[in-house]
């Protein structure tokens, strides 16, 4: 006894994810916000760290806590 096996056919149907396509202007408008906030980082980094060393200046001026030169320690002249 021979038996015949009859397959269906498949049928696949192959449906491609549209792709997004990114322009020139994409591109520029991400490079310069990212170099903007970059930009902004610094200056804010720069702004606190400027405070921060004219702040300990004059609170070591206040407290009269400057290093004395060592010309005036030893009065050379």
């Amino acid at each position: 006894m021979i038996f015949a096996l009859r397959s269906q056919p498949v049928m696949v149907r192959v449906v491609e994810l549209p792709v997004e396509t990114a322009s020139v202007a994409d591109v520029l408008l991400g490079a310069i916000g990212l170099t903007g906030v970059l930009v902004l980082l610094a200056v804010l980094l720069g702004i606190t760290l400027g405070g921060v060393l004219i702040g300990v200046k004059k609170l070591r001026a206040r407290y009269n806590l400057e290093p004395v030169p060592a010309s005036e320690a030893f009065r050379i002249t």
